[in-house]
């Protein structure tokens, strides 16, 4: 009878796992064929087998359940790529840029739903509601894109933190606002005792109790039970919050960041990576699954001035706290194209909106639709949010009001001698890359500029002597004055393919006849670069491949000048080598490997028949076949060797030999 029970309650949730994994793989097929974002082919799962759609599930509060699994563990990830450092190095971003962006926002969409005839507590859970992002999504595409640690990036993480924080007191206001409770004072100060408490326990542990745990387990050496001791303490800690009335996805953090302050960090996130992935397509297929098709078709120009508004509110919210603590309009702008959505957490605290009566089923699934349709959008937004920003600074503006909205061109960070750039190079971005080329072109004594985004850099930099000016080269105004209409050489050292593109464009435009060389992330890129006006593009990921083999070739003893012309083989066939998955050699370039090896061993045994005799007596190339290149000992390194040197125990000799000789003479010479 138990296992009857038991069947009937877990094989509608196996058969939605498999009608939900189905369903999405073949329309995610299709949304990577069309280049389309995921994240929507999972929403759009959803809504196909969700109640309103053709109620393909059944069990949909599994589902939930399991999107919630999602969810912290994403936040969990986030935690332990982040360090309790590091947040306090942007708490800044965090408390001042949260709260400013919370309070614009919950202040601005109070008004408007006042204005629209809400009494002002509803009004006030409308703010509450539409004050938060989405987390998930948000953070999801800045790691697939490689931004979170950009200047931007922080600083929309560190909102989203704050955004995480304050669902807590938002919980627990709503009852208030729904007149359920009586002494808010009281309620408050529990709040900061426990926020106080959850604070105290993450710093006692980070330094004290997980990094000593996590060693006992590391040695080990047990890989399923390292999992084991990484999952426990995500789960743990989040229960541990929420037993506290705060929420989950807090404690996932927390527990991240716990985790970030031991050495085991990367380890533990490689190894949560693939169930985070997992369960968080459950969360999205969640969401969709609450969108009536039917209900935004009826009433779609409503729904779509309401998105707009939404839009236009938390941008303008987002970029004006951003703005508040330093940063410059630009930044601010893009911040603010990045969490103009609304939250998943939105979604949960408008469960309890129904459940104190804040919302009507009607209103809730007017809040529903603009909530999908502005996560539908993000990932579009997103990935175009720098040129976005760059078209808001362009607009048609007073040259005062354009003045101030972009502070750099005014007055540019660092000097340069103008009027003697001429036939020069130019490098946009002062990473690794362009630090490396300046040095070489300072080396080769050949003029040179430098236009660097980053502040702090520029600032250092310039104090150090170096041409550098701060500024976006996307602006025509701060590529004058690196004089880019004389320039010889224009080199674009960025990661940020997007913004590659735009400056490749505004460079074009300014001289016709410059030599511009591209860096960029992936081969797939370099034909639309190409066109855009780019002379020359590198792919890191084949650069890349192409350092390390031609290290390896190297190591085989393959002549120097018969590397150099491989890889410059390959490179002239635009990497076609390394493009398919034929084994055959696409350079046409034959390469003879020598069958003989060059290795260090060094002497264990304190006997044997080469030891403590003149080199000229034991003839090693004649009796082990192999050849004395140089000899370490004591730390310093012999290359001038005679007949007379005698090996010792402790040498480590460098030896050129055939790979059978070379081990039958370490068997001489070491221990096994």
């Amino acid at each position: 009878m138990e296992h009857l029970i038991l069947a009937n309650v877990e094989i509608p949730l196996l058969s939605d796992i498999v009608v939900i994994f189905g369903l999405a793989m073949l329309v995610i097929l299709l949304f990577m064929r069309l280049k389309l974002p995921t994240i929507i082919g999972y929403l759009l799962t959803g809504a196909i087998a969700g109640p309103y759609g053709l109620s393909l599930v059944e069990a949909s509060t599994a589902v939930e359940v399991l999107s919630e699994i999602g969810v912290i563990l994403l936040l969990f990830v986030i935690g332990m790529e982040f360090s309790l450092k590091s947040l306090m190095a942007i708490k800044k971003a965090v408390f001042i840029g949260g709260s400013l962006q919370v309070l614009l926002t919950i202040g601005f969409t109070s008004l408007i739903s006042y204005l629209f005839g809400f009494e002002w507590n509803i009004a006030v859970f409308f703010g509450f509601l539409f004050a938060l992002s989405s987390t998930a999504i948000v953070l999801k595409l800045l790691q697939e894109a490689g931004q979170v640690n950009t200047i931007s990036g922080r600083t929309t993480l560190a909102i989203l933190i704050f955004q995480d924080i304050i669902i807590v007191p938002f919980v627990l206001f709503t009852p208030m606002l729904a007149g359920e409770s009586d002494n808010i004072l009281l309620s408050l100060l529990y709040l900061a005792l426990k926020g106080g408490l959850v604070i105290v326990l993450t710093i006692l542990s980070a330094k004290y109790l997980i990094p000593k745990l996590l060693y006992k387990v590391a040695k080990t050496r047990n890989e399923e039970l390292f999992l084991l001791s990484i999952i426990v303490t995500c789960f743990a800690v989040a229960y541990a919050t929420s037993l506290l009335g705060l929420s989950l996805g807090l404690g996932a953090f927390l527990a991240g960041l716990i985790i970030s302050e031991s050495e085991y960090s990367h380890q533990a996130t490689g190894k949560i990576l693939p169930f985070r992935e997992i369960f968080l397509s459950f969360f999205f297929v969640s969401v969709g699954m609450l969108f009536d098709v039917t209900f935004l078709y009826e009433h779609i120009f409503v729904i779509l001035g309401l998105v707009l508004l939404t839009f236009a509110g938390k941008f303008i919210a987002a970029a004006l706290a951003v703005k508040a603590i330093g940063a410059s309009f630009k930044e601010s702008f893009i911040v603010g194209f990045s969490i103009f959505q609304v939250g998943e957490f939105s979604l949960l605290l408008a469960k309890e909106g129904l459940k104190y009566e804040l919302l009507d089923p009607i209103t809730y699934q007017y809040f529903l639709a603009i909530s999908i349709l502005t996560m539908a959008v993000t990932p579009f937004v997103l990935k175009s949010r720098e040129s976005l920003a760059g078209r808001v600074l362009n607009t048609p503006l007073p040259t005062k009001i354009k003045d101030r909205l972009d502070p750099q061109v005014e007055v540019p960070m660092g000097e340069l001698e103008e009027e003697t750039l001429s036939d020069h190079l130019v490098i946009i971005g002062y990473g690794l890359n362009g630090r490396n080329l300046s040095k070489a072109a300072k080396s080769a004594h050949i003029p040179y500029a430098i236009i660097e985004m980053n502040p702090e850099t520029v600032r250092t930099e310039a104090a150090n002597g170096e041409p550098i000016i701060f500024g976006d080269a996307a602006n025509g105004t701060v590529l004058e004055h690196v004089n880019i209409h004389k320039a010889r050489v224009v080199v674009i050292a960025i990661s940020n393919n997007d913004a590659t593109r735009g400056i490749v464009v505004n460079v074009r435009n300014y001289n016709h006849n410059n030599c511009i060389i591209v860096r960029t992330r992936y081969v797939n890129e370099i034909e639309s670069l190409l066109q855009l006006g780019a002379d020359e593009v590198i792919p890191e990921e084949f650069e890349t491949s192409i350092e390390i083999f031609t290290r390896v070739l190297g190591k085989y003893l393959v002549p120097r000048k018969s590397i150099e012309e491989f890889t410059e083989d390959v490179r002239s066939h635009d990497y076609e080598m390394f493009r398919h998955a034929s084994r055959d050699n696409a350079t046409g370039i034959a390469l003879d490997i020598p069958e003989i090896n060059f290795v260090s061993i060094k002497i264990e045994k304190d006997s044997g028949p080469y030891l403590g005799k003149p080199i000229k007596d034991v003839n090693l190339r004649e009796n082990a076949g192999v050849n004395l290149v140089a000899i370490k000992r004591e730390g310093n390194t012999q290359t001038e060797i005679t007949g007379d040197t005698k090996l010792k125990l402790g040498d480590v000799l460098y030896l050129v030999g055939r790979t059978e000789a070379l081990e039958a003479f370490e068997k001489t010479i070491s221990v096994d």
